[in-house]
């Protein structure tokens, strides 16, 4: 377990800094007494349920006061944080922020780069990671507890696959709300009502979701139990087999995999 003594620091608190900080928080992994944020305002929203951490605008004083630094900012806005943390264990959820980079950027050979998504809210983000030899067990232990409040994690060992998960996990919902839109977007045309197409289409993504995570089946299994139960969801799926359907997604992932690759050039 994360020594809560230990003093965290969140360097951005927007899409992907709010919801970890509010994750951590919630899960007990931080208090307001041990969680710094540093963002341009040197302050949240007053309303929120984390107003009461440790904000600042001086990214150093962040960097010299927290013993882990989560990097959270746009990756175009990497090169413009100015801090040194020769001694401190920096992990970034940066899309396409190199390993190399972050060490140049941090003065720090203690770096894991992860991908994670705002679902980290909630504890549903899957949030692969991938760290620097000088990475102890010890910092392994850290790294699981942070993302253990988050939802998933693994530690993986080839860095590019990183950039596929920023493109494959990271959008939240992304790829996943478009496949319910076209899903709603059918049934409106078949004279379904707008507000009960969506619904029905939202708790079909819920329900799924829910199952699939919990099942011992494999998706792929899961599709080929309805094939076989051959009744009608069998028409579909096979119809979809047959198509470029597969193909097409492919080819869509592959475009936001090249874009995490060249968003921190």
């Amino acid at each position: 377990m994360t020594d809560r003594t230990m003093t965290l620091g969140i360097i951005g608190h927007g899409m992907l800094g709010k919801p970890i900080a509010q994750a951590w928080l919630d899960r007990g992994i931080a208090s307001n007494e041990t969680l710094w944020i540093a963002n341009r305002r040197g302050g949240g929203n007053a309303q929120a349920p984390h107003s009461a951490v440790r904000f600042t605008t001086h990214i150093q004083e962040l960097a010299d006061a927290c013993d882990i630094i989560l990097l959270c900012v746009p990756p175009a806005n990497a090169p413009s944080l100015n801090f040194t943390a020769p001694d401190k264990l920096v992990v970034s959820v940066m899309a396409g922020v190199s390993v190399d980079c972050l060490v140049h950027l941090a003065h720090t050979e203690r770096v894991v780069r992860a991908m994670t998504s705002p679902a980290a809210v909630k504890s549903l983000a899957y949030s692969p990671w991938y760290c620097t030899n000088s990475v102890s067990d010890s910092d392994r232990h850290s790294v699981k507890r942070l993302f253990d409040a988050c939802g998933a994690h693994d530690e993986v060992h080839d860095e590019s696959q990183l950039d596929l998960f920023t493109a494959l996990t990271g959008p939240v919902p992304g790829f996943v709300a478009y496949f319910a839109h076209c899903m709603i977007r059918h049934a409106v045309e078949q004279g379904v009502p707008p507000r009960v197409a969506d619904r029905a289409v939202r708790q079909l993504f819920l329900g799924s979701g829910v199952l699939m995570a919990s099942a011992d089946e494999s998706p792929k299994a899961l599709v080929q139990e309805m094939i076989d139960y051959a009744g009608t969801t069998a028409a579909g799926l096979l119809t979809l087999d047959h198509t470029e359907f597969a193909k097409t997604l492919s080819e869509g992932l592959d475009a936001a995999t090249q874009a995490a690759r060249e968003i921190a050039s």
